[in-house]
């Protein structure tokens, strides 16, 4: 009888079984992600330490290391202000031509790499539109980069924030108002603990979009050695030269160097999540 109503009341899922779903999952990631990850690391064994550290350590690569890690997190720190910002015109303010805007903020994500870069190029060339206007040289130099960088890894950062302040209340700032809280008492209290999860979230798409993004860098960058050549680029060069020990194991330091820095930035935000939401 008991056993009955144990039956009676077991919550059925939509979906199969935990064991079942695992499974698929874990042959889901096996395939399209480990796999591949894999293979890296089993090309790049095939070197010895001394030729993976002649390799890794060369005075080009290095160049490109400096380029690639510094560019990203300019791009990422950029986005991280202007997306807010950008969010919050789009969520607080209504204006003709907003939809417009707000569908534009995703042409990024639809737009074909190789389009944007050549765009940019255009643009930001000595004789471009803006470009010409400019005192200094953008195109063909870290400055192009780290536009470059901006443009691909905006949409994250607006889109990580936006839902945040849909859903944070008028009336909350107003109640800080009425009691007696300033404009940036209400924004250091009450609105940057909300947003700064969702800010590091896009901070860490961005950063870690950019560190990999090679269709719209390599035309605005001009890809010379030791000043505007990127990372993704001589792992393409080594292989076009057939030379896949030596793109494996730039790679595998790019690999390995991005899951650290994600993996602080990661600590971070749940460290940030601890101390704002729970006290």
């Amino acid at each position: 009888m008991i056993r009955g109503k144990i039956r009676s009341t077991k919550h059925h899922n939509v979906l199969p079984g935990f064991g079942l779903t695992m499974g698929y999952t874990t042959l889901y990631l096996s395939i399209l992600v480990l796999l591949p990850l894999s293979m890296i690391f089993f090309y790049t064994a095939r070197m010895g330490w001394t030729e993976f550290a002649d390799t890794v350590l060369d005075p080009r690569v290095a160049a490109s290391y400096k380029l690639s890690f510094g560019a990203s997190l300019a791009a990422a720190l950029i986005n991280v202000a202007f997306g807010v910002l950008l969010a919050w015109v789009l969520v607080r303010y209504r204006f003709p031509g907003k939809k417009i805007i707000d569908g534009l903020v995703d042409l990024p994500f639809a737009l074909p790499t190789a389009v944007a870069g050549i765009a940019l190029t255009t643009v930001y060339a000595p004789n471009g539109w803006i470009g010409s206007l400019l005192g200094f040289k953008v195109a063909f130099t870290p400055i192009g980069v780290v536009i470059a960088l901006i443009f691909i890894g905006l949409p994250f950062v607006v889109r990580m924030v936006q839902p945040v302040l849909q859903n944070l209340e008028k009336e909350v700032e107003e109640a800080s108002s009425s009691l007696g809280a300033s404009r940036l008492q209400t924004f250091r209290k009450v609105i940057f603990p909300e947003l700064l999860p969702a800010a590091l979230a896009g901070f860490t798409l961005a950063f870690a979009r950019s560190l990999g993004e090679y269709g719209s860098v390599v035309f605005i960058a001009g890809n010379m050695p030791f000043k505007t050549e990127i990372t993704p680029l001589i792992i393409l060069t080594k292989l076009e030269q057939f030379d896949y020990s030596g793109a494996t194991a730039i790679a595998t330091v790019m690999l390995v160097t991005s899951f650290l820095l994600l993996l602080v930035i990661n600590l971070i935000q749940w460290w940030t999540n601890r101390k704002f939401i729970h006290g």
